[in-house]
């Protein structure tokens, strides 16, 4: 059984929450509180496996107490409840620790739950999963802008798919490429439409290289990362241009890691590089073997930084990869691939 704290200023949305849990067997809401500081106290008496924390409340609101319980010597996976319109909280959230996030139901109704209730009961489970090593290990050094990469016509495409705990993972990558790099990037972060814009312009700002949300017809190049737009599948034409779509979810998300990466493999064969990083589900595994198939390189990120091992799991028991490493030894992996391969 997964023991669930639910914090929420709202009555209705305390009561709201406890109903959508408890119709999985493996769930029970055992407690709630009214603000950060309450739910702080009950911690160390009812000891959950998981919480549930709304952003906005009196007394304490959620960033505040997140930060604590981020200090905890084991800390405990949060699930940050918010309103569609507070990105940047968010993503701070997310910054600090968080395991991932949840929207509000668009109207305060029994009837709006179901916008939720998959994902929540899916999000509970992996996150009660979290292993308590999930921190990196070591400093991630930058590469060193005094031997450039060499640019070369074919230059290289490294597309790279995550989930829970992505933007985190990015924001230990990116920064670490020189403005110079010679390789194009393609990201696929499993986030609702919104909040990959902010999370591009968040990353912008950390990095050297330029990281945007994608348009329709954006064109691939060295030094630039686009971000698919939450909402929607993004390809990459033969052309190395952007093309948007809104067909249907695959593996229950828009945008897909492996629309992404089927469209890459088909049309960049050899030119290109796979990464999966930390995330829920399967998403990628498909997309990496047509990789492979085709003669690309594979990286997957090892479980010991990993926030939820879902996705690199799938890919390896798919062998559909060349490299296992931690977060901080991927930017130089994906170096040495390019200064032998290109």
């Amino acid at each position: 059984m997964i023991k669930v704290l639910v914090v929420d200023d709202a009555p209705f949305m305390r009561m709201i929450f406890k109903q959508v849990i408890e119709k999985d067997s493996e769930l029970k809401v055992i407690s709630h509180a009214e603000n950060g500081q309450i739910a702080l106290e009950k911690i160390k008496e009812i000891k959950p496996d998981v919480i549930t924390l709304d952003i906005d409340m009196p007394v304490k609101n959620g960033l505040e107490t997140l930060r604590d319980i981020m200090s905890f010597p084991e800390p405990i996976p949060c699930i940050m409840v918010s309103a569609l319109d507070d990105k940047e909280t968010v993503l701070k959230a997310l910054d600090l620790g968080a395991f991932d996030f949840i929207a509000k139901p668009s109207k305060p109704h029994t009837s709006n739950i179901g916008e939720i209730e998959d994902k929540l009961i899916k999000q509970l489970k992996a996150a009660a999963s979290v292993q308590s090593n999930t921190k990196d290990i070591e400093p991630i050094i930058p590469y060193n802008e005094e031997k450039p990469l060499k640019i070369s016509d074919k230059y290289p495409i490294i597309a790279i798919g995550s989930s829970s705990g992505g933007p985190r993972a990015l924001n230990k990558i990116l920064p670490v490429f020189p403005a110079n790099f010679p390789a194009a990037i393609v990201i696929v972060q499993h986030m609702p439409k919104g909040f990959t814009n902010s999370l591009a312009e968040r990353l912008n700002q950390e990095s050297s290289i330029t990281v945007k949300e994608a348009n329709q017809n954006d064109r691939l190049k060295p030094g630039l990362a686009l971000i698919a737009p939450g909402g929607f599948h993004l390809e990459i034409n033969e052309k190395e241009n952007v093309k948007l779509n809104r067909n249907p979810p695959v593996h229950s998300v828009r945008p897909a890691v492996d629309i992404m990466m089927t469209s890459l493999a088909q049309n960049f064969k050899d030119r290109f590089i796979g990464v999966i990083l930390t995330g829920m589900g399967a998403d990628g595994a498909e997309g990496m073997k047509l990789i492979k198939e085709n003669k690309g390189y594979g990286i997957i990120e090892d479980r010991s930084t990993a926030m939820v091992y879902g996705m690199p799991q799938a890919v390896k028991k798919a062998g559909a990869y060349d490299v296992i490493a931690p977060i901080h030894q991927i930017p130089s992996k994906i170096i040495k691939v390019i200064e032998r391969c290109f």
